[in-house]
């Protein structure tokens, strides 16, 4: 393997000339031919030399001739492998050196062999910081990341250079002892005519080699090298199409379906190398696939920005390439793949899930194997996902129970299989949050149609039931089908990605502002769902939850309107999507902690009166309890909210905070510390629901938000009767909450 002093010290330049040498070569051979064509091939075949001997050397002169072409084609392919190698190269050592400098202006140091470190005495001036320990940890965790991503850079450079290495064997005909031993029989011994000067083209081949190995039964004869193709190249057109076209969609399913039989059943000893080129088959599909970037007119500044997804100018663009010549692989792949979405094909390890070992399993359904595929790539195009997702409900609407398989699917064990395959696509959508907005847009006939097919209950809606419950090997008998453990789990990430803008699986930053579209799937969201009240799936409760918090700012005015002058929201809605969201202890924490920072930005809001701002917290803060009673009051006979219970709700909060500024966020930590202690507290003292007490430990989480208020506020609080840091301001968003409970349902905040 390549070293970082390789990598940084290699003379790119070299690559070039070398190539220019290899280009005159080419032209060396073109003469020589030439010339040959017209002196020596002459002689046998200008009519004066005649019998067998000018039969026999007319068959020599022409086999030289062909040698003096196919040393052309040898040596321009070895000369466009070259440049194609300095490309490829100067890129990814380019990326090895921007990570060092990245690196370095993260405060680290990088020696002569690629090894990130920290200079721990810069912290010895932290030393009498109360956070100079966690400062400390940052620092070394920091280190470990660094060091990670140059090893990585530098992998990428090895990874190409393996990929150039072969390429240029392929082209000069390097072979093993019994390949040229075979072809120096069959007279196969000289220049390669077949060279191919594209690296990615001989790296597709080789791949589609050992997926036919896989295929026919057996091993990769390479497992590594081909773990390494399929890591390289997977984000390359030319080597995904070639090899996807090589195999077909059939084959491709096929393969996948075997990956994974190798990787969970016959060879767990290799099961990350299978996981890993089965990654890569899915990334080469959404490379494959790829929609083109579509730019509109030019504008004041000249430049074209593109055009955005799912618009008409946008539709109309999509339409004329998709039956253009360029959009025939995304076409063909799309019509064949719905052809075969509902074929039968094998698969071992889910058949092995239901038969016991005796080799009468179930076979599963084209798009289920599609579709667990595509779970493991990334970057498919908005339109290929959306037009897969519609092919398999215009299916299952034909027969409901297309899916239904023996066996629950989900958790760390079973959840790599999509056995609900629209499931399990709605999840992969999820990580465009564009692409979902617009499959669920409710201002369009198609997404609204969606919506509430996806959404709904009873008539026209979808059929969950995933889980076939008849008996192994008694096929005769009858049960209900079920729904499978985590069903609606793709459909809550789309929703939340549509509702908010933001890839629930994370990673991206925070948005500050929604699309129109998001707008629209979140108001439709609040009115379609409310009206279902305790029939909304639990399932959605962790995602509304999200989407609540991530349009806190209306949710928190909303919220803190007892007067009725806001109109952002529906308060009916809003009320009973959060009482449903209070129904699990876990989505009903992910709304307290996310509501607790949206109210605290609004301290820091100089566009609100400061006594408007105290009061809407506590305002806001009686609606969630009173939401949390009504909640527990549903659920009388159902006694979670006694059990022991800590915190989880901070991981899935962050994500979804749209605020831009560190103080409110440290204020809303504080808020939510205290916050946090409260529930514990009425954790621990096993608090009735129907008592008052209920809302006595409250009074810590008033009481910290309270003081953040002051914090920001104190030169006004100061100046005003009732606002006094020692009684005033804690009385007053007291007084707030009980408002906010009276104003929920009519009652006086203590229950009875």
């Amino acid at each position: 393997m390549l070293s970082y002093r390789d990598v940084v010290s290699a003379d790119l330049g070299s690559l070039t000339s070398t190539a220019d040498d290899w280009d005159d070569m080419a032209d060396g051979f073109r003469r020589l031919e030439e010339a040959y064509s017209g002196t020596v091939l002459g002689v046998a075949t200008g009519g004066e030399w005649v019998g067998i001997s000018a039969a026999a050397a007319a068959v020599k002169f022409s086999a030289t001739k062909a040698e003096f072409a196919a040393g052309q084609t040898e040596a321009r392919a070895i000369a466009d492998i070259l440049r194609d190698a300095h490309g490829q190269f100067t890129l990814l050592v380019g990326a090895v050196r921007d990570v060092v400098e990245q690196a370095k202006k993260d405060g680290m140091e990088v020696d002569s062999n690629g090894t990130v470190h920290f200079d721990f005495t810069e912290l010895n001036k932290y030393r009498n910081d109360p956070d100079s320990k966690d400062l400390a940890a940052e620092k070394r965790a920091a280190v470990g990341v660094w060091n990670e991503k140059v090893k990585q850079a530098v992998k990428a450079v090895d990874d190409a250079d393996k990929g150039v290495k072969l390429a240029l064997h392929d082209a000069a005909g390097v072979k093993s002892f019994f390949e040229r031993m075979f072809d120096s029989v069959l007279g196969r011994d000289g220049f390669n005519a077949n060279a191919v000067g594209d690296i990615e083209l001989v790296e597709a081949r080789r791949a589609k080699a050992y997926a036919d190995q896989i295929l026919a039964g057996g091993e990769p004869s390479d497992l590594a090298e081909w773990e390494r193709l399929m890591r390289d190249n997977s984000q390359d057109r030319v080597f995904s199409q070639t090899l996807l076209n090589s195999l077909g969609p059939e084959d491709t399913l096929k393969l996948s379906n075997r990956l994974n039989d190798l990787a969970y059943l016959d060879d767990v000893k290799d099961k990350r190398s299978y996981l890993h080129i089965n990654t890569g088959l899915a990334n080469s599909l959404a490379t494959a696939t790829r929609v083109p970037e579509f730019l509109g007119p030019r504008g004041a500044d000249g430049k074209r920005q593109p055009l955005k997804y799912g618009s008409e100018e946008y539709q109309e663009r999509f339409g004329e390439w998709r039956a253009s010549s360029d959009g025939r692989f995304y076409r063909e792949w799309i019509d064949e793949l719905d052809r075969l979405g509902d074929d039968e094909f094998d698969s071992k390890v889910v058949g092995e899930k239901i038969s016991l070992g005796h080799g009468h399993g179930q076979e599963v359904r084209g798009y289920q194997s599609l579709v667990t595929l595509m779970q493991q790539g990334e970057g498919y195009s908005p339109s290929f996902v959306s037009e897969v997702t519609d092919n398999m409900i215009a299916m299952e609407k034909k027969d409901p129970d297309i899916w239904d398989l023996r066996g629950d699917f989900s958790g760390d064990k079973d959840g790599w299989f999509a056995n609900d395959p629209v499931d399990g696509a709605l999840g992969v959508m999820s990580r465009d949050p564009e692409g979902a907005a617009v499959y669920l847009d409710p201002a369009t006939d198609e997404g609204k149609k969606r919506f509430e097919y996806l959404l709904g209950h009873g008539d026209g809606a979808r059929d969950w039931d995933v889980v076939d419950t008849r008996e192994y090997r008694k096929v005769e008998t009858s049960g209900p089908d079920v729904e499978d453990a985590d069903t609606r789990a793709g459909l809550g990430a789309a929703l939340t990605a549509a509702a908010t803008g933001v890839d629930p699986s994370g990673g991206e930053p925070r948005p500050t502002s929604h699309s129109e579209a998001n707008d629209r799937v979140f108001k439709h969201s609040l009115e379609y769902l409310s009206k279902q009240g305790d029939d909304m799936h639990s399932a959605l409760r962790d995602d509304m939850a999200k989407i609540l918090i991530n349009h806190g700012r209306e949710v928190h005015e909303e919220m803190s309107d007892t007067h009725g002058k806001s109109s952002v929201l529906d308060r009916d809605q809003l009320a009973e999507i959060t009482k449903q969201v209070s129904r699990s202890r876990d989505s009903y924490d992910i709304l307290n902690a996310g509501m607790n920072y949206s109210i605290v930005e609004s301290f820091h809001d100089s566009s609100q009166a400061p006594e408007d701002t105290l009061s809407a917290a506590g305002r806001t803060i009686g609606f969630l309890e009173e939401s949390r009673y009504n909640a527990m009051q549903s659920d009388v006979k159902d006694r979670t909210w006694e059990k022991a219970w800590s915190y989880h709700g901070s991981g899935a909060v962050l994500n979804f905070i749209p605020i831009v500024g560190d103080i409110a966020q440290r204020g809303a930590d504080v808020v939510t510390t205290a916050w946090v202690v409260n529930e514990a507290k009425r954790d621990a003292e096993e608090l009735e629901r129907n008592s008052e007490r209920v809302y006595d430990q409250r009074q810590g989480h008033l009481n910290a938000l309270a003081e953040q208020w002051y914090s920001v506020n104190s030169d006004w609080a100061d100046g005003e009767t009732g606002y006094s840091r020692k009684t005033g301001i804690y009385q007053r968003i007291e007084e707030a909450a009980n408002a906010g409970n009276a104003s929920l349902d009519g009652t006086t905040g203590v229950q009875e």
